[in-house]
């Protein structure tokens, strides 16, 4: 059966990765919203797009009236877990009430939502984690991601919650970066830098999370899914691989603990997923960490020397 999908947050990476991605798809309609101006108008003039504040809940459901689509995967999010952390209300604002509007109308419609979440959700006390373990945040980011979780557990309509771990890849237009380009061009740029060695995670490629969504939604498969990498590394481990990547000088790199540097908000030590659900249930098959950077170097016109 034909399928429209509604994306918010698609200037974001993952909302591009999932444009991209689910325009190729026969038999789907693809609709793109998010807050700002379409950065993806002239990559992709044949998707339609409108605007979308999900915190405004008159907006949303007008907007959501208006598209009726089968399937929303909701990827708009404040992510940035140091200005959560300092910005509280801007936080719950976009990232608990914005699920509570969204939930409010898909109930109504009957919309399947798929609910994009994080590792963060977790202490970090004792991973890699799987779909069963108990949330438990150490900072306000988590806190806000295990609050939207829990409007969506008890939705009426169909629902999906995709948590996911330190997503990594390229987009267009798009101010932010990630630990594959951060360290590749700061090393290409002769810049000491400095990566956490006691931190654990299971990054993934933005492609991977993208495909994980449309795999949930495709089956229309409902509870909960963690969609990563396979390969539990610490940052610095991360850095290492993408200086050999590259041919870049490790020297420049130092391992530190986490105690070196002074953020606003505390970080999970350990965390990284358990992908064996995802693996049996939805066919959901990652890159490897080296794939991904390929990929990666592949998008910026890169080669290895």
């Amino acid at each position: 059966m034909a399928k429209r999908i509604l994306i918010t947050g698609s200037n974001g990476l993952l909302g591009q990765k999932l444009v991209a991605l689910l325009r190729t798809q026969p038999e789907i309609e693809v609709v793109a919203s998010s807050r700002g101006a379409n950065k993806l108008a002239d990559l992709y003039p044949d998707v339609r797009f409108v605007p979308l504040d999900v915190t405004d809940a008159a907006q949303v459901a007008q907007v959501l009236a208006e598209v009726n689509p089968s399937h929303l995967i909701h990827t708009a999010a404040m992510t940035n877990v140091d200005e959560c952390e300092l910005n509280r209300a801007a936080c719950w604002q976009q990232n608990v009430t914005a699920v509570e509007n969204l939930v409010a109308v898909c109930e109504v419609l009957a919309v399947h939502l798929i609910h994009v979440s994080t590792d963060f959700v977790f202490s970090g006390e004792a991973g890699p984690l799987t779909e069963e373990a108990l949330p438990a945040p150490v900072n306000y980011y988590g806190e806000s991601k295990m609050a939207a979780e829990q409007v969506v557990q008890v939705a009426t309509c169909p629902w999906s919650i995709v948590r996911t771990v330190l997503v990594y890849g390229t987009a267009h237009d798009y101010g932010r970066t990630n630990i594959v380009l951060w360290v590749r061009d700061s090393l290409r740029s002769h810049t000491p830098i400095k990566v956490v060695d006691d931190q654990l995670r299971t990054p993934t490629l933005a492609e991977d999370l993208a495909q994980g969504c449309w795999l949930v939604a495709q089956q229309n498969a409902t509870g909960i899914f963690h969609i990563s990498g396979d390969e539990l590394l610490t940052p610095y481990d991360m850095a290492l691989r993408v200086a050999d990547f590259f041919a870049l000088d490790k020297q420049l790199i130092t391992s530190v603990n986490s105690s070196t540097f002074s953020q606003p908000a505390h970080r999970p030590p350990r965390t990284g997923f358990i992908i064996t659900k995802a693996r049996k249930v939805l066919g959901y098959q990652p890159h490897s960490f080296a794939d991904g950077i390929r990929l990666l170097a592949q998008q910026t016109a890169e080669t290895t020397q």
